[in-house]
């Protein structure tokens, strides 16, 4: 027998001797496996690991259209020992959950407009930030005009499952005073100049400004400043001009993306399969969405460092599509250019230029 056989063979019974341990073992291989997540992970403030800065948790990089792999519009923010969340889009709150976003630090809910799409995981994260966060008063919810009635709606869909959760884990846990959502209205000028601070502390400034997003009215744009770091989120928007002037000189900006000509060709085939209903939404949504060379032109136009693509129209379910969907973008923007994917964290070090991307998931 040669030695190349006798080695083959040998090989053939370590695997299978690999094979039948393994199966012999595995319950407690799984367990040992167990356990050790839960040390790194479970009751651990992973964010601490971050430092004091800008952290920028894409909790959810998707559109309504179905993704496995991308949650609705959700984008969490730390800044220092404070703690946001600028929209809620469905499966985000999940998200947020596994990345280990502080919840017990949540400050505040930022709303850039009340498409469902960036309010549907709304109640989710209300009762995350109610039990989780063991709040003992309501979690401030801010947004445009329409965003008390929506947290009304939400709190009062929720308000028996808070009876039971009281009851169950009793007041400490599930005070009945930290329940639900508080609502605070924005109202910004009309033009180029709607813009204002909405919170303000220490060394934290966000500031709101109008985006175009027509017929919704109003929608928002934020801009985060936190020390010497800033970020800016365009909410859903065309290419603007307004937010280009308030987003000058971040170190990050994350703009919504859509490529006409993806969508444009799916709408053609649901036309073409009889689909009337939903070819006219595929044509309609062309016109209220900045293409991803449009965000770039404006990450260009405003000086910023790094641009982030989010709210990715339409879905990206293999990452070769990713070449197709961004288009000349590169050729309009000299930094670099990051599509979105959840679970992705972007940390601003106070006192640098860095920008550090993490996988949180």
């Amino acid at each position: 027998m040669s030695w190349t056989v006798r080695g083959l063979i040998g090989i053939v019974l370590v695997l299978m001797l690999g094979f039948l341990g393994f199966n012999l073992f595995k319950t407690q291989i799984a367990s040992t496996v167990f356990e050790r997540v839960i040390d790194q992970r479970i009751g651990v403030d992973r964010s601490a690991a971050l430092g004091d800065g800008l952290h920028v948790y894409l909790c959810g990089t998707g559109s309504p259209m179905p993704d496995a792999s991308r949650a609705g519009p959700c984008l969490g923010v730390v800044a220092g020992d404070q703690a946001f969340v600028f929209d809620v889009g469905s499966g985000g709150v999940r998200n947020l959950g596994s990345m280990g976003f502080p919840i017990d630090r949540l400050d505040t809910v930022f709303l850039t407009h009340l498409h469902s799409d960036h309010i549907d995981g709304l109640g989710e994260l209300l009762v995350f930030s109610w039990v989780g966060g063991a709040r003992t008063e309501p979690t401030p919810i801010v947004g445009p005009v329409g965003t008390e009635q929506i947290v009304t709606g939400f709190n009062m869909a929720y308000q028996i499952d808070s009876t039971y959760r009281t009851a169950h884990h009793g007041p400490i846990v599930a005070n009945p005073s930290g329940f639900g959502g508080a609502a605070r209205e924005i109202t910004l000028p009309a033009g180029p100049a709607g813009q204002a601070v909405v919170f303000e502390q220490g060394d934290l400034t966000i500031t709101a400004m109008r985006v175009e997003h027509a017929p919704v009215d109003p929608a928002f744009g934020y801009r985060i400043d936190y020390k010497d770091r800033s970020i800016s989120i365009s909410g859903d928007t065309i290419y603007h001009p307004a937010f280009v002037a308030a987003s000058t000189g971040v170190d990050l900006m994350l703009h919504e993306a859509l490529d006409p000509e993806m969508v444009s060709m799916i709408g053609k085939r649901l036309g073409e399969r009889g689909q009337t209903n939903n070819a006219k939404i595929f044509a309609d949504i062309l016109d209220y969405h900045a293409s991803p060379e449009d965000a770039a032109r404006a990450a260009q136009e405003a000086g910023v460092d790094h641009l982030v693509l989010y709210h990715l129209v339409p879905p990206l379910p293999v990452r070769l599509l990713e070449s197709v969907f961004i288009g000349t973008a590169a050729s309009e923007f000299d930094g670099p250019i990051t599509i979105g994917r959840d679970g992705l964290i972007f940390s601003l070090p106070a006192g640098s230029d860095q920008i550090e991307k993490i996988q949180g998931l």
